[in-house]
């Protein structure tokens, strides 16, 4: 088996779930680490028994013999990591947000077709089990043609205790968890061709909005409502489920709390557990999120090795990335959006 060298850039919060994905990975080796704070890249080195440590990605890029990078940093240095990988030949993983103006996403997406490398963006939620699931029933016509989705994440978990930057940005929910959930309606429903969008700012402790409700029309007819709260008051704390209906000219899927999937049909409904077994190195209530990150991981290295495509790629994500932008002048405005105008018009 060929193993794939890889290197993760940026030793925060998240990174620990892609290095423990990583360690369940066959065929993938992560054989540097990269933080400015070097202190993070040698602490994440020690506990996870990487061979080096960097605080320069340059330098480790020049240092290192790599099929792959995984960036893990926040998005204002995106597309620097993301340039200097393709200059070196390397191909690259990108977390959310893939970046924060749709220049910097092509950009980056130019850079990488130039090189001849595989760019991917980090939307682990069509890699979670439940929409896995769900996406594989669409496919095989088991609800019949999509007409309507509603697409939920509603809690009050304190993101900002682990990650307190993201009280003081400016663009929050919708480029934090509304980006999984674009990708998430686009990826069940296909290609979004209006949108309408409401935001609110409710927790006081953020400048930006904690909360939206949008309206996509799909090509195709189908119409999805996505909806995001990190304030809504529920006991027990939903965090971090996304609950879904999605609708079809035959059936419905129906994706509840606890990770209950129901398929309905005139006279009859069965029900599927489509919760994960609780990875060695996970912990409660993250595990199908954990599991997402390996499964991502996976398919990366089957891109690697020539087996599938990106999912999603960066030229894909150029398109949720659209959504989630043009989201705040619908919002701004109280207009509607037509995407293909609003991609043509270059805004950012």
């Amino acid at each position: 088996m060929t193993v794939r060298r890889g290197a993760l850039i940026g030793c925060g919060f998240f990174a620990r779930n892609h290095m423990n994905g990583w360690a369940e990975v066959e065929g993938a080796e992560i054989v540097a680490v990269c933080d400015r704070d070097f202190a993070k890249a040698e602490r994440m080195q020690a506990d996870f028994k990487v061979s080096h440590a960097y605080a320069d990605a340059e330098a480790m890029l020049r240092a290192e013999k790599l099929d792959f990078v995984d960036v893990v940093t926040t998005s204002p240095f995106h597309r620097p990591l993301v340039e200097l990988a393709a200059r070196h030949g390397v191909a690259a993983i990108c977390q959310k947000p893939f970046a924060d103006s749709q220049a910097d996403a092509e950009a980056m997406v130019s850079a990488c077709e130039k090189a001849g490398v595989p760019l991917a963006v980090h939307e682990n939620f069509r890699w979670q089990r439940p929409f896995i699931e769900i996406a594989d029933r669409i496919a095989k016509g088991r609800i019949g043609r999509p007409t309507y989705a509603r697409i939920s994440f509603r809690h009050s978990f304190d993101y900002y205790k682990n990650q307190p930057y993201l009280a003081e940005v400016e663009r929050l929910s919708l480029m934090d968890i509304g980006l999984h959930l674009y990708d998430l309606a686009r990826h069940l429903l296909g290609e979004v061709e209006t949108l309408s969008c409401l935001t609110q700012r409710v927790n006081p402790i953020v400048r930006g909005e904690d909360a939206f409700t949008s309206l996509l029309g799909h090509a195709g007819g189908a119409v999805c409502v996505v909806e995001c709260s990190a304030f809504a008051k529920y006991e027990p704390d939903p965090f971090p489920q996304t609950t879904a209906v999605v609708e079809g000219t035959e059936g419905t899927l129906e994706l509840t709390r606890g990770y209950r999937l129901f398929e309905h049909h005139p006279g009859s409904v069965t029900e599927t557990d489509v919760d994960v077994a609780l990875p060695a190195w996970g912990e409660k209530p993250w595990q199908v999120v954990q599991q997402s990150v390996v499964a991502f991981e996976r398919h990366f290295i089957d891109v690697l090795n020539g087996k599938s495509e990106a999912q999603p790629s960066g030229a894909h994500n150029l398109g949720t990335m659209a959504l989630a932008l043009a989201s705040y002048e619908s919002a701004a405005t109280g207009s509607i959006i037509r995407m293909k105008d609003w991609r043509e018009g270059g805004r950012d």
